[in-house]
C-alpha cells in the first residue's frame, strides 16, 4: 500500500534533525558574525521579510530587545522596490530573512539598506542565491530541502539562527545551552497530541489564534497556516489587543488557540484565555495555569525565547492533521507557490 504519509509531516518530523544540522554547521559562521557586532555594535536593527519570514523577523524583533535592548524595526520591501526611497540607516544592521533568497523587493530593499548604511545579513536556506549575494554576511539556516508550499522546517530553522546570532552576541550561556537541547525538545513537541484542537475546529470556518511577545509572533506564524493549509479564516492578535475590539464576535463555542510560553507574558495569556472562555468561546491555552479554558500539552525548554519555537512544533503537527481531516492536501494549497517573487 503506497505510503500516504504528506510531505508537510514528513518535514515537520525532519525539524529535530535539521535543527541540529544548523546548531552545528551554522556555529562558526554565527560565531564570526557576532564578534564583529559585539566589536563595533550597532544603534539599531531593521528587518525585510515577508510571510512566514516575516513572522520570524516579529520573533527576533522581542528577543533582540529584550536580550539586548536593541530597538528592531521592519521595513516593508515596496519602499525600495516600488517608490525607490533611500534610507538612512548609519550604523544599522539590516536583517533580511528568505527562504529562498529569491524575491526580487526582499533582494532591492537589502541593497537600499546597504546603499543607506547598514550593514546586511541575509539568513536564508540557499547560500547561493541572489539575496545572500547581495548581503554582506549570510547565515545559511540549513534546512534542507522543502517541497511541500507550507514552511515548516525553515521557519524553525530561521527561528533558530536568529537565536544562535543572538546567544553568540550577548555571550550568553544559558541560551547557548538550551539551543543545544532544543533537537531533543523539538522531537517531543512534534509528537504531543493536539487531537482535541482538531476535533473542536471540526466543520468551523473562523478562529482566533494568539500570544503575546516572542510568543506573538507564533500565533502569527499559526494563523497563516490556518488559512494556507486549512483554508480556515484564522486571524492572530496580541492578548492585550483581543479585547479591545476583536472580541465582539466571540460566540458560543467559537474556538481560539493561545499561545504562552513560560516567560512574564504567561499570566497575561492565561488571564485573557480564561476571560474569553468565560464568554462562550471554546479556548485551549498551551499553559497549566488556566481554569476556564483547556489545557494543551507543551514542551518547556530551558530558556523563555526556546520555548515558542516548541509550540509551534506542536502547532504544525496538529495543523497538518486539520488539513487531511478536511480532505485538503497541505503540500499544494489552492493559488500559492512554494516560492513567490513579488517586485
Amino acid at each position: 500500500m503506497a505510503d500516504q504519509t504528506t510531505q508537510m509531516r514528513r518535514e515537520i518530523l525532519e525539524i529535530p534533525d535539521a535543527a541540529a544540522r544548523l546548531i552545528e554547521a551554522g556555529a562558526a559562521d554565527t560565531g564570526a558574525l557576532a564578534e564583529t557586532l559585539r566589536a563595533t555594535p550597532p544603534r539599531l536593527a531593521v528587518t525585510v521579510a515577508r510571510g512566514s519570514s516575516d513572522h520570524v523577523c516579529t520573533f527576533l524583533k522581542y528577543a533582540y530587545e529584550l536580550a539586548l535592548g536593541l530597538p528592531v524595526a521592519s521595513i516593508g520591501p515596496s519602499v525600495a522596490s516600488l517608490y525607490g526611497a533611500k534610507l538612512r540607516l548609519d550604523d544599522a544592521l539590516c536583517l533580511a530573512v528568505s527562504q529562498s533568497g529569491q524575491s526580487p523587493d526582499i533582494v532591492a530593499l537589502t541593497r537600499t539598506a546597504a546603499e543607506g548604511g547598514a550593514r546586511t545579513v541575509a539568513i536564508t536556506n540557499d547560500a547561493t542565491s541572489p539575496l545572500a549575494q547581495t548581503a554582506d554576511h549570510c547565515l545559511d539556516i540549513h534546512a534542507g530541502h522543502e517541497r511541500s508550499v507550507a514552511a515548516t522546517k525553515t521557519f524553525v530553522t530561521s527561528a533558530i539562527a536568529t537565536l544562535m546570532l543572538l546567544a553568540e552576541w550577548a555571550e550568553d550561556d544559558a541560551l547557548r545551552a538550551a539551543l543545544r537541547d532544543l533537537p531533543e525538545k523539538l522531537d517531543q513537541a512534534a509528537r504531543l497530541d493536539w487531537g482535541e484542537v482538531c476535533e473542536t475546529l471540526g466543520t468551523r470556518a473562523s478562529l482566533f489564534t494568539l500570544g503575546r511577545g516572542p510568543s506573538w509572533a507564533i500565533s502569527n506564524e499559526a494563523a497563516l497556516k490556518f488559512k494556507e493549509t486549512c483554508q480556515i479564516h484564522a486571524e492572530s492578535y496580541s492578548a492585550a489587543e483581543v479585547l479591545h475590539g476583536p472580541v465582539s464576535i466571540v460566540s458560543d463555542g467559537f474556538p481560539v488557540l493561545c499561545f504562552a510560553a513560560g516567560d512574564a507574558a504567561e499570566a497575561s495569556v492565561v488571564e485573557v484565555a480564561n476571560a474569553l472562555a468565560g464568554k462562550g468561546a471554546r479556548v485551549f491555552v498551551t499553559s497549566t495555569r488556566g481554569t476556564s479554558a483547556s489545557a494543551l500539552p507543551h514542551i518547556r525548554t530551558a530558556h523563555p525565547l526556546t520555548d515558542p519555537i516548541a509550540l509551534i512544533v506542536s502547532f504544525y503537527a496538529m495543523v497538518e492533521q486539520v488539513a487531511v481531516t478536511r480532505g485538503i492536501n497541505p503540500d499544494a494549497p489552492r493559488h500559492l507557490n512554494k516560492v513567490t517573487e513579488t517586485v
